[in-house]
């Protein structure tokens, strides 16, 4: 749920008139003028404010707020009087939620109604989103929606390449265009080669078949091509095999690299692929190229994580990243995973086949004949690339797969015993680890080694990439189709050989993926699909450089106390003049101002029930196995607990540390309770959502699930649809992970050992908690029942996690034995309507 929806009586509507009369009365400060609504929650003006001051000295706000705090909107008040005011040129917000970039959307939208000058914003998606081929799955099946389009925009790019004798500005734009002002001396295409193509591809009115299968239109508009991709007219290209080309590319050139869309398009000034990919669809040109224009003339670019983070599509927000741009980063708790998992890579055992493969194919070509071998030679040589460098690739990736197998079947006969080839059943059927180094030692992993040994040393990894590249640039221009992945392996094993070993662990994994086929190399790939993983265990390194070659900004969550953890772990406090520990600024860096913002839940208390649930600590070393006839006192304990929690009025949810504990719960219960038990497993998209809407019909259900699983954050239980909550145990990964393992020691390296755990593991489990319980209530006419399960959430317990905890809910939460549960439940709903 947004800020802004589920706060009952106390929701507001815009009007512009309000805060024009209350700016000209000279009492109110500037940011009113760029608030849509008449008044501010008890803690907005605070947040704006400090988001203020704190950008105007170009640092940093990390701020936790829960639901009716009003993040978004302060947050955007807060830019937009920035931008305003000269101080920054543009804003980026990035959220890793499609609800909170929609919430982002509607709130600017809504300060933009207010103003006789809006700002100019567009909301960002990705390429397959907007391509019409690849949308209506024209494009052919072995081609990846990516890849095909680059290819295209490779072709288009050379047919549309400027002629010394061609006047570069004649018929250029064919209608008016966004962003089409391209300076001639750096101009090198031709628009009127692009209008040309465009043209071509165009339907001819008196022969096109009116059928629907002839034309092609996407997003409720039809285009003015026809659904076959079409090749360049013979005139156009010099031989006899005309290459096929995008006419929307084609269309983008001959506008000089402009839009056909201005944000006058978009409802107040805020344009979203809603508005902009059927606009661009009906003038012919390419929906991305046009985004592409538009966010560098837009004051506020709303996006994912990965438009900021991810360094493989950073490049497209590049032209407004910078010194100027002020950044908002919502629901940062999740920053360090999700960027850790950006900074990743994983090559897979059938990619290096695939690697090697592409040498291989192209050292074949140059076999055929001396003409072949000469012409292979010659386009090596333009990459500064001896075949020599191809067949040692191909030689080092096929040496690498043999030692990929053995190594995997080593592992599994030192786990296993050897008998498992007999009995491929025995195996787990669960991804496995297979560690390269001892994950708390910083040392050379066995892989590298066992490459050095066999005389591939660092020029040859370091060489990989631009083999790779050499390689597929050759095949491509002597005409193979191949989708070649030659470049992009030996970029991430040029990384392997390269980055450090205490930030950067290597290890073999192992996916659980049975064949259906049975066709395989060796047995266990019946069972397991094997990868190369660089594992990125410290984010906060790249974090803090993507912070501060930016201007300043404001990181908020819900959950993102206690707050002087996250200003280390996200790189932030190494951008302060006093940095700390491994990521400490330099000496002469005059540091950045990091402030910090911590409220409380602004909804009526005397509707909630906050309880901490003072029973045995629940660990996966007391608790024993999940099974029915356990015998474990501790088990008994939590049984007891659970069918309480579950009897509870309404609709209720049960997070469990994991989904092997979710299923033992809910089997249980189903027993136990006359209300209809969910079990919530590790599954798809669609099988999530029909759970949610089993969930939310009809009366009274308990919904068992895992606390780490993705339904206890990011899905709305506004309304009826959640009356009580229970986190049982606190969350934490599985520390014997050995990448888990590696990351405590990375982090020991940085901050100390004495606070790595609490660092790597515990504080990022208590936010899930907390993410968990804050599903609960999302308005202010909302009741219900927040409960953390297990000793370790109290104050004196060993191995207490109760400081993690939020002041506000430090504060709020009543410590209670198991015992009293029930009768809790029922003096606090005798109090409040009682669901069904």
């Amino acid at each position: 749920m947004s800020d802004r929806e589920g706060t009952g009586s106390e929701s507001r509507s815009a009007s512009a008139s309000a805060t024009a009369e209350s700016d000209g009365n000279g009492d109110d400060p500037p940011w009113r003028t760029y608030f849509g609504y008449d008044e501010p929650y008890a803690n907005q003006p605070d947040a704006v404010e400090a988001a203020i001051e704190v950008g105007r000295k170009n640092g940093y706000l990390a701020m936790e707020g829960p639901c009716g705090t009003g993040k978004t909107m302060a947050a955007l008040t807060a830019a937009t009087t920035l931008v305003r005011e000269d101080d920054y040129e543009n804003v980026v917000v990035v959220t890793p939620v499609k609800q909170q970039l929609d919430q982002f959307v509607e709130d600017l939208r809504v300060v933009n109604s207010g103003l006789d000058d809006p700002l100019d914003g567009i909301a960002l998606v990705g390429k397959r989103d907007l391509c019409p081929y690849g949308r209506e799955d024209l494009f052919p099946r072995d081609a990846t929606v990516h890849d095909r389009c680059e290819d295209l925009r490779e072709d288009t790019a050379r047919l549309v390449e400027a002629d010394g004798g061609t006047d570069a500005h004649s018929g250029a734009a064919t209608d008016a265009a966004v962003g089409g002002d391209t300076d001639e001396e750096d101009q090198w295409w031709d628009p009127k080669r692009g209008a040309d193509l465009a043209e071509a591809a165009r339907r001819d009115p008196e022969q096109f078949n009116t059928m629907a299968d002839d034309r092609l239109e996407t997003a409720g508009e039809e285009s003015p091509y026809r659904r076959e991709q079409p090749r360049a007219p013979e005139e156009m290209v010099d031989g006899d095999d005309p290459p096929l080309y995008c006419p929307f590319e084609a269309d983008w050139y001959a506008r000089n690299k402009g839009s056909p869309v201005d944000f006058t398009d978009g409802e107040d000034n805020v344009l979203t692929s809603t508005e902009f990919l059927p606009e661009s669809v009906a003038h012919g040109t390419c929906p991305h190229r046009a985004m592409g224009v538009l966010l560098g003339e837009a004051d506020v670019v709303i996006g994912n994580y990965n438009h900021l983070f991810d360094p493989d599509s950073r490049p497209l927000l590049s032209q407004v990243l910078d010194e100027s741009t002020f950044v908002v980063v919502d629901e940062a708790h999740r920053l360090e995973g999700r960027v850790r998992d950006l900074l990743s890579d994983r090559v897979g055992r059938h990619t290096l086949v695939r690697a090697r493969n592409d040498c291989a194919q192209l050292l074949q070509l140059a076999n055929q004949s001396r003409d072949h071998e000469r012409e292979v030679d010659d386009r090596l040589a333009s990459h500064d690339v001896p075949r020599d460098a191809v067949a040692t690739a191909r030689a080092f990736y096929d040496d690498v797969v043999g030692w990929l197998d053995d190594r995997v079947t080593a592992h599994l006969d030192s786990e296993f015993g050897r008998g498992w080839e007999q009995d491929l059943r025995s195996l787990p059927e669960e991804d496995m680890e297979v560690p390269l180094r001892d994950p708390e030692t910083e040392e050379v992993d066995d892989l590298t080694e066992w490459a050095e040994r066999e005389g591939y040393g660092g020029d040859l990894w370091r060489s990989l990439a631009a083999v790779g590249t050499a390689v597929e640039t050759t095949l491509d221009e002597l005409g193979e189709s191949r989708q070649c992945v030659a470049a992009a392996v030996g970029a991430v094993m040029g990384d392997w050989y390269e980055r450090d070993h205490a930030t950067a662990f290597r290890e073999i994994e192992l996916e659980h993926s049975p064949s259906d086929t049975g066709a395989t190399a060796t047995p266990w790939q019946e069972v397991y699909t094997a990868g190369l993983l660089l594992y990125d265990c410290m984010p906060a390194q790249a974090l803090r450089t993507i912070f501060d070659e930016l201007g300043g900004g404001v990181l908020m969550s819900a959950t993102l106390e206690p707050l002087d953890v996250f200003t280390r772990v996200s790189g932030l406090d190494a951008l302060e003049r006093s940095g700390t520990g491994g990521l400490a600024a330099a000496d002469d860096d005059p540091g950045r101002p990091v402030e910090t913002r911590s409220y409380g839940l602004t909804f009526p208390e005397e509707n909630r029930a906050s309880w901490l649930v003072d029973a045995t600590a629940y660990t996966a070393r007391n608790r024993g196995d999940p099974v029915r006839d356990h015998g474990n006192r501790t088990r008994d304990e939590y049984e007891q607990v659970l069918r309480t929690v579950a009897r509870s009025p309404g609709n209720v949810m049960i997070a469990m540390p994991n989904y092997r504990e979710a299923a033992w719960a809910g089997s249980y219960l189903r027993d136990v309770v006359e209300k209809e038990v969910l079990v919530d497993e590790s599954s798809s998209n669609e099988a999530t959502d029909e759970l949610k809407r089993d969930f939310f019909a009809g009366p009274g259900k308990v919904l068992v699930t895992s606390t780490r699983g993705t339904l206890t954050e990011g899905v709305d239980y506004d309304g009826d649809k959640l009356h009580a909550c229970a986190v049982v145990g606190v969350p934490l990964v599985n520390i014997g992970s050995p990448r888990v393992r590696a990351v405590q020691a990375a982090y020991g390296r940085a901050f100390g050992d004495d606070v790595a755990f609490e660092y790597a593991l515990t504080v990022p489990a208590v936010r899930r908690a907390r993410q968990a319980i804050g599903r609960v209530i999302r308005g202010a006419d909302e009741v219900g029942v927040r409960m953390l399960v297990g000793e370790r959430y109290t104050e004196d317990a060993v191995h207490s996690v109760h400081e993690y905890l939020s002041p506000a809910e430090r504060s709020e939460f009543v410590r209670m034995t198991p015992d009293f549960l029930g009768p809790q439940f029922d003096s606090f709903w005798s109090d409040h309507d009682r669901p069904e």
